[in-house]
């Protein structure tokens, strides 16, 4: 029934029920797929944006990858370079040598047939994954032998330290080492070192590290010292005026032990010099490096 106003005429309609509820229906699909649709679009949108977004990441992570292979390429030159270095150490100091397969630390197995299936950049990120633990495993090792090389160095070093390589004073050289004629007999006999010749007073000093094993005198070698230097190696310095060292006192090389006389079996102030290895004589002159 439509009422209009009062100067209007009253009409009425009829509607069937089916058809309100029809309307009703139509309407309310219509809402519906309005809606869905809306959903959709705005969707579609953000997914799109998003794959644009992660898109452009991918590229920028591709790039970094890139930028990081090169940077593990100088990584490797570098260690290699090291690498060499370590090998030439060993040579020099006739250390043993290390195979050139075990440094790789190689490891094998076939590729996973999962990896054709990876993007680009998947499979840059595995591959430098895979660089990054080989030079992690190989810079260990190669840090172990570093340390291997190390701890030979400084044995070679203390060995060095402790070698008779020096003159023990300033002076002359007047009698040499071997079969020499006795200034006192004239007879030919064994010399088992050097004589150093100089003046009364002259600084005596130890020609290796090591330790005074004997601060004494005798009739023939008059005052005496000998040094202890390990490796087998002993020094003995004869005729002195002065002793300054007491057995079992450590000494450096250079360390000043006494100084020059003519006491005990000799004809004027000088050194007698001895070097001995395991109980055999050696010629003084062959551990004298330095020149006076």
């Amino acid at each position: 029934m439509l009422i209009p106003n009062s100067d209007g005429v009253l009409k009425q309609f009829k509607i069937p029920v089916v058809t309100i509820y029809s309307v009703i229906i139509v309407a309310v699909l219509l809402l519906a797929g309005n809606f869905y649709l809306s959903a959709e679009y705005f969707t579609q949108k953000v997914d799109q944006t998003e794959i644009e977004k992660l898109r452009a990441e991918n590229l920028e992570l591709k790039e970094k990858y890139e930028q990081l292979r090169w940077n593990l390429s100088e990584v490797e030159d570098r260690f290699a370079v090291l690498v060499d270095k370590e090998v030439k150490i060993r040579t020099l100091f006739n250390l043993p040598e290390i195979n050139a397969e075990e440094r790789q630390l190689g490891i094998g197995g076939p590729s996973s047939p999962s990896l054709v299936n990876l993007s680009e950049t998947e499979q840059t990120a595995l591959a430098t994954e895979f660089e990054i633990d080989q030079l992690l495993r190989i810079s260990n090792y190669e840090l172990e032998k570093y340390n291997d090389v190390e701890k030979e160095l400084n044995t070679i070093k203390d060995r060095l330290s402790h070698t008779p390589s020096i003159w023990p004073t300033k002076g002359w050289n007047s009698r040499g080492f071997g079969i020499k004629h006795d200034p006192f007999t004239g007879y030919k006999q064994m010399h088992r070192g050097i004589d150093i010749a100089n003046n009364t007073g002259t600084a005596i000093i130890a020609t290796a590290d090591g330790k005074i094993k004997v601060s004494s005198s005798q009739a023939g070698m008059g005052k005496y010292v000998t040094i202890d230097h390990g490796y087998g190696f002993q020094t003995r310095y004869g005729h002195l005026s002065k002793r300054i060292v007491k057995r079992g006192q450590k000494v450096k090389r250079g360390d000043i032990i006494g100084y020059m006389g003519s006491t005990g079996y000799s004809t004027g102030p000088h050194l007698h010099y001895e070097v001995f290895r395991n109980g055999k004589f050696l010629n003084p002159k062959k551990f004298i490096l330095n020149k006076k």
